[in-house]
């Protein structure tokens, strides 16, 4: 199995769930992954979200807002819906994923939460049309003032894992509150909902990096970062509070905190601009975590490699 770092498109696209876990893995804390919106008008209008965040060094393309009921990319043009991400993973040579979020309609909510169309939910029909639509992994998380709890991830993954098997790549976790009370700052997570995660069929646990969301601080993501690989996940250190649009020297020292903290992967969000993340930004935190060479690489790899 090659590391994710030496991998070309024709690679990605034979790779099952299990390779690519074990193929990031290999790459020892240097795989970036980019959220990019399909709602809005893309940043440029010639290019989609994604392809611009692949073009400044994203490894990974997490789809966020897409909804399975209508399965569209904003600025990618295809006849048949069906086949928007086998086109889109064509385009990009990269693995594409896709946010389903776990709403809990019980949830204790400290803000009025929004309305979350079924084609977006962790529901067992929303997984089971993300698998026919050619998505690499499903990521279970929720967007802020959705009311995703964990409990309610709990049981989005065990469905998850029914529908994917067991080659298929689940990732699990909380970038913020999502505007639930006591799930949030801090509290976001805890060794115990790491390992309910895990027993559930989570490969990778989502978690705020360092500095990102209150009292998560570079100590309390080691903890969390060990525990996810003693149970057996790799962890996915996030930006999700719109820091990913900060200064290139706060994205330095989250990138460095979060290798400091163990990270497998380090994600950008979607809102640095509305949809993506300042593109210098993602080449930024790349080079941060490691350098140039691999940064270039990946930047100017063609996709008919």
């Amino acid at each position: 199995m090659k590391r994710l770092l030496d991998c070309s498109a024709s690679d990605f696209f034979n790779m099952t769930g299990r390779e690519l876990k074990q193929s990031i893995r290999a790459s020892e804390g240097r795989v970036i992954m980019t959220e990019t919106m399909t709602t809005p008008e893309p940043l440029y209008p010639d290019i989609t979200n994604a392809e611009l965040a692949a073009s400044f060094g994203s490894d990974i393309v997490l789809l966020n807002l897409f909804d399975v009921s209508d399965p569209a990319v904003r600025g990618l043009d295809v006849e048949n819906g069906d086949e928007v991400v086998y086109e889109l993973k064509r385009l990009l040579g990269r693995p594409v994923g896709i946010n389903l979020e776990p709403v809990d309609a019980g949830a204790d909510a400290h803000e009025t939460l929004d309305e979350v169309p079924d084609g977006r939910l962790a529901s067992a029909e929303s997984l089971e049309r993300a698998r026919e639509l050619g998505f690499d992994f499903v990521c279970m998380t929720g967007n802020p003032k959705t009311g995703v709890t964990n409990e309610m991830t709990i049981e989005a993954i065990r469905n998850a894992r029914k529908i994917f098997g067991d080659d298929g790549l689940i990732i699990s976790g909380k970038m913020h509150g999502a505007g639930v009370s006591g799930e949030s700052g801090g509290d976001i997570i805890s060794e115990h909902v790491i390992e309910q995660f895990t027993a559930a069929g989570a490969d990778i646990i989502l978690m705020p990096a360092p500095g990102t969301v209150p009292g998560m601080t570079v100590d309390k993501a080691q903890k969390y970062v060990d525990c996810a690989h003693e149970n057996g996940a790799l962890a996915l250190l996030t930006i999700g509070t719109s820091q990913e649009g900060a200064d290139e020297h706060t994205i330095r020292q989250i990138a460095l905190n979060s290798k400091m903290a163990g990270a497998d992967m380090y994600h950008l969000g979607d809102t640095g601009y509305y949809g993506i993340a300042v593109p210098e930004n993602i080449m930024t935190y790349s080079i941060a975590v490691r350098g140039r060479r691999h940064t270039y690489v990946r930047m100017g790899r063609s996709v008919n490699r």
